[in-house]
């Protein structure tokens, strides 16, 4: 059974920084690409980054320079390091995974930035 569980969110102010992790199982996490979504309240999700089997990475434009994606085959997490958080970083950060050819999605962690 392919499970992917997020946490680390929270509470921060503008400028602050976070880092969230997502734990995969079912998988052989290795050979996956894995992929942090966000969706803030009225909108729609969006990816915000992604890291392949080999590492090469992605991100949303509004998000570079900002926010860095990694992985740790050993222990079979994904991490999102968010730097300089502003306020509309705001919403629930989901990750996810591709698995014959089925999406898995985690339950999210919100992550509020506010002053």
């Amino acid at each position: 059974q392919v499970q992917v569980v997020e946490s680390g969110g929270g509470l921060v102010q503008p400028g602050g920084s976070l880092r969230l992790s997502c734990a995969a199982s079912g998988i052989i996490f290795s050979i996956y690409t894995m992929e942090w979504y966000r969706q803030a309240p009225g909108k729609q999700r969006e990816l915000v980054a992604r890291i392949s089997s080999s590492g090469s990475t992605d991100y949303l434009e509004s998000v570079k320079g900002r926010f860095t994606i990694s992985r740790d085959n050993a222990k079979r997490t994904m991490y999102l390091q968010m730097n300089s958080l502003k306020v509309e970083d705001t919403a629930v950060y989901y990750c996810r995974t591709i698995y014959a050819r089925v999406s898995y999605w985690g339950q999210g962690t919100q992550v509020a930035v506010s002053s």
